[in-house]
C-alpha cells in the first residue's frame, strides 16, 4: 500500500533485431534467450509480445548487403521497412518504433559516412539519416528513434518528415547516449561493431552530466517529442536530473550489457534472476524514466501478472 514506485507493462518497450532473409530464428550467444529473426517470423513474435500486454517494440535491422554509405538502410524493401509492414499486418495496434543509425548498414560499422581519414562526417550523414527516417515512416512506423548522435540530426529528420507529410510522426531521440562499454553483446547481436576505432567522437563521455542536459535541450529545440538516456542502470543519476529539468516524456534503455550481466550471473547461481530483473527495472523507473526499453520486457510482464 505504501510502495512509492510501481512497475507496469504499460511503459515497457521490447527491442527486436531483424535480419534480412527468410525462416531465420538465430539464438544470440551473448544474450541468452534473445534471437535474430527474419521478417516472416515476426507475426508469431509480436503476437506473443502483445499477449503479454507489452505495448511497443523497437526494431533494429541487419541487411544482407553492407557498403560504405549504408545504402541498404533506406531501401523501400529494406529489412526494417519489411518488418514494419509485417508487424502492422499482424498486430495493427502494436506501437512500432524504429532505430535510425547507419552502424548496422555500413561495412565499416560506424554510425555515419566517413572521410578519407576514417572520421565520421557529421553533415553528410544527416541527409542519409533523413532518408532512412522518411522510408520508415512511409512503411508505417509509429515513432522514429535516431540513435546516431550526429549533431543536428533531430532537426533535419523533423524537416524531412514534415515535408513528406508525416508531421504527426513523433521522434524519440537518443539524446544522452554514452560511449559505453555496455553495448558489447548488442554489437555482436546486430553485427555492428566498428571495424576500427571507436565512437567517442559523437557519443557522450561517461563522466559528463551537464553535457547531457545540453544535448537534451538541443534535441527538444530541434523537435524531439520524446528523449532517451542510454544505458540506464549506470546512468540513473543522469535520468534523475533530466527528469527533474524537462517535461518531455523520458525513456531509458536497459542495454544488452545490463541484460547479459544478469543472465550470466543467474546462470552461475550467483544471483536470483527474477529478483535482479525487478530490482533493476524498479530502480530505473524510480530514477524518473517514463518508459523503459528492455530485453526483459516479456519476463517482467510475467512477473507482474
Amino acid at each position: 500500500m505504501v510502495r512509492e514506485t510501481r512497475v507496469s507493462r504499460d511503459f515497457l518497450i521490447y527491442p527486436i533485431i531483424v535480419r534480412e532473409g527468410t525462416s531465420i530464428h538465430e539464438p544470440i550467444d551473448a544474450m541468452p534467450g534473445q534471437f535474430r529473426c527474419s521478417p516472416d517470423i515476426l507475426p508469431g513474435v509480436v503476437k506473443d509480445i502483445t499477449s503479454k500486454g507489452i505495448p511497443a517494440v523497437l526494431l533494429f535491422g541487419i541487411p544482407r548487403h553492407k557498403d560504405a554509405q549504408g545504402t541498404s538502410s533506406h531501401r523501400k524493401d529494406g529489412v526494417v521497412q519489411q518488418a514494419i509492414q509485417v508487424i502492422k499486418n499482424a498486430v495493427p495496434d502494436l506501437i512500432v518504433i524504429t532505430d535510425v543509425c547507419l552502424c548496422e548498414y555500413t561495412d565499416h560499422g560506424h554510425c555515419g559516412i566517413l572521410n578519407e581519414k576514417g572520421e565520421v562526417i557529421n553533415d553528410d550523414t544527416l541527409d542519409v539519416l533523413a532518408s532512412v527516417s522518411l522510408s520508415h515512416a512511409k512503411a508505417g512506423a509509429d515513432i522514429i528513434a535516431p540513435s546516431d548522435m550526429m549533431d543536428g540530426r533531430v532537426g533535419v529528420i523533423r524537416d524531412a518528415l514534415d515535408e513528406g507529410g508525416y508531421e504527426h510522426t513523433p521522434i524519440l531521440s537518443y539524446s544522452a547516449k554514452y560511449a559505453s562499454s555496455y553495448y558489447g553483446p548488442f554489437r555482436e547481436a546486430a553485427q555492428s561493431s566498428p571495424s576500427f576505432g571507436d565512437r567517442k567522437s559523437h557519443q557522450m563521455d561517461p563522466a559528463n552530466v551537464r553535457e547531457a542536459l545540453r544535448e537534451v535541450a538541443l534535441d527538444i529545440e530541434e523537435g524531439a517529442d520524446l528523449i532517451m538516456v542510454k544505458p540506464a542502470l549506470p546512468y540513473l543519476d543522469v535520468i534523475r536530473v533530466i527528469a527533474d529539468e524537462f517535461d518531455e516524456p523520458l525513456c531509458a534503455y536497459q542495454v544488452s550489457g545490463e541484460y547479459s550481466m544478469i543472465k550470466a550471473a543467474a546462470q552461475r547461481g550467483w544471483v536470483d534472476e527474477d529478483s535482479c530483473i525487478m530490482e533493476s527495472v524498479t530502480s530505473i523507473k524510480r530514477a524518473g524514466a517514463d518508459m523503459i526499453i528492455t530485453y526483459f520486457a516479456p519476463r517482467i510482464s510475467e512477473l507482474i501478472a
